[in-house]
């Protein structure tokens, strides 16, 4: 039984203030508590700004020689824990330890650090133009709040570029996901962060994000989640006028062009959607074939589909695990029933769990094909193993479908060429697009248009949402 009872603030373990309430971490793959978190309140959150407000202006003066060599040591504590954090991950949220937590999942929480240390090296903090000297200044204090679809990664992103640019941080992560927090904790206090400069509490997001988003010492906020829950982070920092970086929802359209090697290019993308269960923001969720070639591309995926393995996270064979708690396997199950009532062909899957499976929270991997554009799973992100496939005439109507959607998080286009593909993917509204099968590049921008967020994670660009820009006029000598 793993026990999340403490938060990390100013430098040391802690106990929540009084009238805290806990709740039960429940393991996804068997529906047995596996551990007991405190979920803090308000006062909690002051103790944690306040830390981090007192930490500031010493760490934000620190040296960047410093500040790259604690980076080095995160990075090194954080290899001699590699296998806790991917165990805790497995434990948590129910991802394949030997196909995702470990290769994935864990490895992300490494690479954002490793990241994070390179681009700070030659990160142009300051730079002279004409008389002017331009220099980029930490932001101040920032509230990080994530998700538990890929807990690691998602927290690093955002502390190890707050790190490197002198920021100091309150991280609240999710409540359903409390084990690798912790574990990072420990990470970072190890590898000697400042007191004051980390802090970290539990609790639920309606209670401590509001605290978090408008709280007058607190800067700048960072939410990865949902839309709706990006809209509330920014009517409640709105007051203070803090910056505010969202990365939220997606409805990732994968387009097949008629060049394509349609069975690469399916198999490929029932693969990468069937990944973490599903449950990737930036998953491709809306495969578009050629009309003439859907029978094709059906056969295909259902083919695909079936080699999948869902099972054991722990297990090495397993290729797909759990959704990761119950409420959101309810969701699952709601929409593809949804998708089944509106007229969708069901080619694999459907409701309830695979046979066999009596408990935990596994769902079908299930495919819909003959998908309208009016329907329920053509349009809402569904957060689980769920794909839909929707026929197009010609790439006209493929463009205008996939750019119809609300959220432009990413894109994915296979072609018998790259400049073909290039041709698709410049007209797609989206923060990112994968070419050809190519996978995610840790150091290049991770972002979205429209209802997909504000602002920029990952690499250098990552740095811009914890800057302010500052111009020293007549610092310079005249030419």
């Amino acid at each position: 039984m793993r026990r999340c009872q403490s938060f990390y603030i100013d430098g040391g373990w802690c106990d929540p203030a009084a009238g805290g309430s806990t709740m039960e971490v429940v393991n996804p793959a068997t529906e047995e508590v596996s551990g007991v978190v405190a979920l803090g309140g308000a006062e909690d959150a002051e103790r944690a700004i306040a830390a981090a407000h007192r930490a500031f202006d010493g760490w934000s003066r620190t040296p960047l020689a410093q500040r790259l060599e604690l980076l080095g040591a995160i990075c090194a504590v954080y290899e001699r824990r590699f296998d806790d954090v991917a165990d805790a991950i497995t434990g948590e949220m129910g991802a394949p330890l030997h196909t995702l937590s470990k290769p994935a999942q864990a490895r992300m929480g490494l690479a954002h650090f490793q990241v994070a240390l390179k681009a700070a090296q030659s990160f142009p903090f300051e730079t002279a133009r004409g008389t002017t000297r331009i220099v980029r200044e930490p932001v101040g204090v920032c509230a990080l709040i994530t998700p538990w679809n890929w807990p690691m990664n998602q927290i690093t992103c955002k502390v190890a570029p707050a790190l490197a640019t002198g920021c100091t941080m309150v991280l609240k992560p999710s409540e359903f996901a409390p084990y690798s927090a912790q574990i990072l904790a420990e990470i970072l206090h190890e590898a000697g962060v400042p007191a004051g400069v980390f802090n970290m509490l539990f609790g639920d997001g309606p209670t401590v994000g509001p605290v978090l988003a408008s709280h007058p010492l607190v800067d700048m906020v960072s939410l990865t989640g949902s839309t709706r829950a990006g809209a509330a982070v920014s009517h409640a920092a709105a007051d203070s006028i803090k910056r505010v970086s969202l990365e939220l929802g997606g409805k990732s359209a994968n387009i097949v062009c008629d060049s394509a090697d349609l069975p690469k290019a399916v198999t490929h993308g029932v693969r990468s959607m069937m990944s973490n269960a599903g449950q990737s923001c930036n998953a491709p969720s809306r495969l578009y074939i050629p009309a003439a070639r859907l029978e094709e591309a059906e056969a295909v995926a259902a083919a695909a589909c079936a080699k999948l393995v869902v099972g054991d996270p722990r297990a090495a064979e397993t290729t797909v695990g759990p959704i990761a708690n119950q409420r959101q396997f309810e969701r699952v199950q709601h929409l593809i029933q949804t998708g089944i009532d509106e007229g969708a062909k069901l080619l694999c899957g459907g409701p309830g769990r695979p046979d066999g499976m009596e408990r935990g929270f596994f769902a079908r991997p299930t495919v819909f094909s003959r998908v309208e554009d009016r329907m329920t799973i053509a349009r809402e992100e569904i957060f689980g193993p769920v794909l839909v496939i929707r026929p197009y005439a010609d790439l006209e109507e493929a463009i205008a479908s996939a750019n119809a959607s609300p959220y432009g998080l990413s894109g994915y286009v296979s072609a018998g060429t790259p400049d073909e593909a290039r041709a698709v993917a410049r007209r797609l509204r989206t923060g990112m697009v994968h070419l050809n099968g190519a996978g995610v590049d840790i150091a290049a921008p991770f972002g979205g248009y429209k209802q997909s967020g504000l602002g920029r994670e990952w690499g250098p660009a990552g740095f811009e949402e914890f800057l302010e820009t500052k111009a020293l006029m007549g610092s310079e000598p005249a030419a």
